[in-house]
């Protein structure tokens, strides 16, 4: 019998949506001040990551007791992964683009950064008793070395945005597997944090899915 293969399109499609828009040369050198232009996010976002981890452990006791997660309380925190995802793409995450993100949980279509988790109307009441620190566990081994453990600009992630800060001051250009590559990252660690976050039941894929775009 002839092996068979699975194909990527047998694969089922991941609740969290990962996209950017690939900009081939971005400045030569906004990338170098980009740390001060971005302080007002960090600063704001580690008000807002604080909020989430609350969120976060009223949303399991709700799921818990009534096997769903409240609509506001989800769309909270998917809003600030989202912001933390247009932050990491302006900035050392992935120097993807030169357009300052927005101040806002809610997604803006021409932003070039999109990030979504679909909204489950149930909730396993069991695997929100494991999922977050048990099953997640093996999935976090791998992203930490992506991403640098809770970080979106660590790990190996930072070694690409690095170098491709070294190829835009030399070459004006974002060398394009090495943006593919950055983004499909993200892509996984965003799919691990929402699962860890109890926003979804399915377990991310260790795939690495590269490229702006979903599969």
């Amino acid at each position: 019998m002839a092996h068979e293969t699975t194909a990527l399109h047998d694969y089922p499609k991941s609740p969290v949506t990962l996209e950017a828009v690939y900009d081939p040369g971005p400045s030569r050198w906004l990338w170098l001040v980009k740390w001060l232009l971005a302080i007002p996010h960090y600063v704001v976002l580690a008000f807002l990551w604080t909020a989430f981890l609350v969120v976060t452990v009223i949303a399991f006791f709700a799921i818990l007791i009534t096997g769903g997660y409240p609509r506001a309380l989800f769309g909270f925190n998917v809003g600030v992964m989202r912001w933390s995802w247009r932050v990491a793409y302006y900035s050392y995450g992935s120097l993807g683009t030169d357009r300052y993100p927005p101040f806002t949980l809610a997604d803006v279509p021409d932003y070039p950064a999109h990030l979504e988790v679909a909204r489950a109307e149930q909730f396993s009441r069991g695997l929100v008793l494991v999922k977050w620190w048990l099953l997640v566990l093996p999935q976090l081994l791998v992203t930490a070395a992506f991403v640098g453990g809770g970080s979106f600009a660590g790990g190996l992630v930072g070694l690409l945005t690095f170098y491709a800060g070294v190829a835009l001051l030399f070459t004006g250009r974002y060398p394009r597997g090495m943006y593919d590559l950055n983004v499909g990252l993200h892509r996984w660690a965003v799919r691990v944090t929402a699962y860890g976050a109890l926003l979804t039941d399915v377990y991310p894929p260790y795939r690495l899915d590269q490229g702006p775009s979903e599969p």
